[in-house]
């Protein structure tokens, strides 16, 4: 692992429970949403996070920007744990990690023009003057592909990927260290995809961010990836270097994954190792580990003992048969 001052971001056994009600009469459950999930980020690095709709990513989101704390676990920015900050110091933290959400327009204020929304996080977080404000808003509004006329608009005005970089520039406004992006192209047209990722590249390439990227499209990651991290009901299952997991993936659950993407070409095809039955309630998760019943590799004592990670062939993989 790397040393300490070289890792932006360092999650050690992060949870996220609920407690919810099963009826009128019937006693509160809890749901492991998260359920001790351990990754570093370093400065540059772009992590992205994998898994069927309910595996936690977007949880993980909501820890990782400190809209929730966490049930569990440490969240390291640095040096310092996120999970026992006071207010002061998680308000300077949440300056230095930003998101951009799934659905731009919902995440624009539709009553603010996007000079408004834009400068908002400046007025809040910074001692700026108004011009020096409005400077650096038509700069980085330049970046992500828009125009200085556009400041003017509100979000109705725009298409869905003009929307997006808005929410792209809103999230870079204050130059954070980390940029959390859950699903940040899936609502948006196959052709202003490709330009979103590469804007999110470059915008990279200049600012020095790193980023977590959630996604369920592996198309996707395998182009923008350093790292990758493969969630399963709230854990993580195997975790390394993109071209590890796509060149040879150890976990029955990430060989299924990958099998399932599709490709053009005859040679980058995978034979379809299909999963049967659905993902399993996070209420009543079963014993051992979470993918024994839909795994076709399962034996008696994948039901009995939950894996737990360890290091195989340069990557962390959660399996009792790898």
């Amino acid at each position: 692992m790397a040393e300490q001052q070289d890792v932006l971001l360092q999650a050690q056994d992060l949870a996220r429970h609920y407690r919810v009600s099963r009826g009128l009469f019937a006693p509160k459950a809890t749901v492991k949403a998260l359920d001790g999930v351990s990754f570093s980020l370093k400065p540059r690095q772009t992590l992205a996070v994998v898994g069927e709709s309910g595996c936690g990513k977007s949880t993980l989101a909501r820890q990782l920007t400190l809209i929730e704390p966490p049930s569990a676990g440490a969240l390291h920015f640095g040096t310092t744990d996120a999970a026992s900050a006071d207010k002061a110091t998680l308000k300077a933290l949440r300056q230095q990690v930003q998101m951009v959400f799934q659905n731009p327009f919902a995440s624009l204020n539709p009553r603010k023009t996007i000079a408004a929304t834009l400068d908002e996080p400046l007025l809040i977080n910074t001692r700026l003057s108004k011009a020096e404000r409005l400077e650096r808003i038509e700069a980085l509004v330049t970046k992500v592909g828009l125009r200085s006329e556009h400041l003017r608009r509100y979000p109705h005005m725009f298409s869905g990927g003009q929307r997006q970089r808005i929410a792209i520039a809103r999230a870079m406004i204050l130059n954070p260290k980390i940029v959390v992006a859950d699903e940040p192209v899936s609502a948006l047209d196959v052709s202003i995809q490709a330009q979103i990722l590469n804007l999110f590249m470059d915008l990279q390439a200049e600012f020095g961010c790193a980023y977590v990227f959630i996604s369920h499209n592996l198309s996707v990651v395998e182009h923008v990836a350093d790292e990758v991290m493969v969630m399963y009901l709230g854990r993580a299952v195997e975790i390394g270097p993109k071209a590890t997991l796509f060149a040879q993936p150890l976990h029955p659950y990430t060989r299924a994954l990958m099998s399932a993407t599709p490709a053009l070409r005859a040679a980058d095809r995978r034979e379809r190792i299909p999963i049967h039955g659905e993902l399993p309630s996070p209420l009543n998760p079963p014993s051992g580990c979470a993918f024994h019943k839909r795994c076709p590799m399962a034996q008696s004592r994948c039901a009995a003992e939950q894996p737990l990670l360890r290091e195989v062939a340069g990557r962390q993989v959660a399996c009792h048969l790898v």
